[in-house]
């Protein structure tokens, strides 16, 4: 039970609250009321120290007046322009900066307003792309096993994580899934990247051989899967993946929605490994988590691909409302130059050796039976109690906000990843409440 709350000071019936046991929550519920670099602070005024920088999204920390200030400015001076048939400069400079940090060759910009939007709009340029091409006959999207691309039914249909796919019957058609990496046997307690398993990405032959690679449009993997508990790929695992999808023609799309500015170390995920998608989803990080937005990075083969036709003809049957909205556009170029002026999005490089071995001073706790670790990303594996899957996690979860620490989890897994300008001192005491609250409950 949480036992730090204000009682009865709000009502909480009309709020719907998302992938959230609602009436579980309503009973205890743990509410912030404010925030301040790397912690919450509470209803009844306690810090919580944050270790899952929001969802994967607060990357410079809370409460940046340098935001705030851009925000109010463009509120004054342009608070909504349409982005159809129109435009509005600061779109513009949004996106030059955006490919200016780029992965080489993905600098082309589609603006979204979250990573479900991005999914599908990268899901939906892929099948265009093909189409333009003279492959009309590609139009069968891959995911992976365990993977999560967001709650659109794109997404949600290449998606991979079992409870989100089982709960809505209907599934866009002609989709299917290579299996997810995860090894327990031969990689538990990995340092970094796992040693074994670069040759499950071989089953895109398997796929290949199935359905024929004339069908196939495109397939799209988290470089680390986060929402399903962290999975870092096997060494080797996604250069042999993007040596398949170019010997069959098959596009690749990677989402970084939470890997994306700076998680890993690097400004993306693609830097780190050394792996360009065709394709590149974003959101999270893109404005620090101040204003819903995201972004599909193109390649110029894909972008350059549909600008064909006549010049007065709409290349892209697509777009959002809110797409390029100037308000998140300020947001995020204000976002930019804090991790340009702080050097956030490689801060995390010399962060990671610290962070990883902290994390993996909790092998040999009751019940841990994994520990996974890659940029400023990590994950502690709880083994399941009997015929109550993710009881274990929950109450972890639970104590350790009743003691100070915020984390994501993800059935028996914590999941953790702090913002970006974390200290070793935050890392001494996220791994010191969680190593005793694993005691106490796990």
């Amino acid at each position: 039970m949480t036992v730090h709350q204000i009682p009865n000071t709000l009502q909480t019936d009309a709020f719907w609250m998302p992938f959230t046991a609602n009436r579980q929550f309503k009973a205890a519920p743990r509410l912030f009321a404010s925030a301040e670099g790397m912690h919450y602070v509470t209803v009844d005024g306690r810090k919580v120290i944050d270790g899952s920088a929001g969802l994967w999204c607060v990357n410079a920390g809370h409460g940046r007046r340098q935001i705030a200030a851009a925000v109010e400015k463009q509120l004054m001076n342009l608070d909504f322009a349409p982005s159809f048939n129109m435009g509005h400069p600061i779109a513009f400079d949004f996106a030059e900066r955006l490919a200016a940090i780029a992965p080489k060759g993905l600098d082309r910009i589609f603006f979204t307003n979250s990573g479900s939007e991005s999914v599908d709009t990268a899901l939906k340029i892929a099948l265009a792309y093909q189409r333009a091409a003279g492959q009309a006959t590609r139009t069968r999207l891959l995911g992976r096993e365990r993977g999560y691309h967001g709650v659109g039914f794109g997404g949600m249909s290449v998606g991979g994580m079992v409870n989100n796919r089982r709960a809505f019957a209907t599934h866009l058609p002609g989709v299917d899934h290579i299996g997810h990496t995860y090894d327990l046997a031969r990689n538990a307690f990995s340092k970094d990247l796992p040693a074994h398993g670069a040759e499950l990405a071989d089953d895109l032959e398997r796929l290949v051989n199935l359905h024929g690679a004339e069908t196939i449009a495109a397939v799209i993997v988290e470089p680390v899967p986060g929402s399903t508990g962290v999975l870092p790929p096997p060494q080797g695992y996604l250069q042999r993946l993007r040596q398949l999808c170019d010997k069959h023609g098959i596009l690749l799309i990677f989402d970084e929605v939470i890997t994306g500015f700076g998680r890993l170390g690097t400004p993306f995920a693609a830097d780190y490994f050394g792996v360009t998608p065709d394709l590149m989803t974003t959101a999270k990080g893109i404005t620090n988590g101040t204003v819903p937005m995201g972004a599909v990075f193109c390649s110029r083969k894909v972008h350059d691909g549909l600008m064909v036709g006549p010049e007065n003809a709409m290349e892209l049957f697509h777009g959002y409302t809110y797409s390029a909205h100037p308000v998140a556009c300020a947001a995020g170029l204000a976002t930019l130059d804090i991790y340009k002026d702080e050097g956030l999005l490689t801060r995390g490089a010399s962060m990671a050796e610290y962070w990883r071995d902290g994390l993996h001073s909790l092998k040999g706790l009751p019940n841990v039976i994994d520990i996974r670790n890659v940029g400023l990303m990590g994950a502690v594996e709880l083994a399941p109690r009997k015929d109550a899957p993710g009881a274990r996690g929950y109450e972890l979860m639970v104590d350790c906000f009743n003691r100070g620490l915020y984390f994501r989890q993800s059935g028996d897994a914590v999941a953790v990843s702090p913002p970006l300008i974390v200290e070793r001192n935050h890392i001494d005491e996220m791994v010191s409440i969680l190593g005793d609250a694993i005691k106490r409950v796990a």
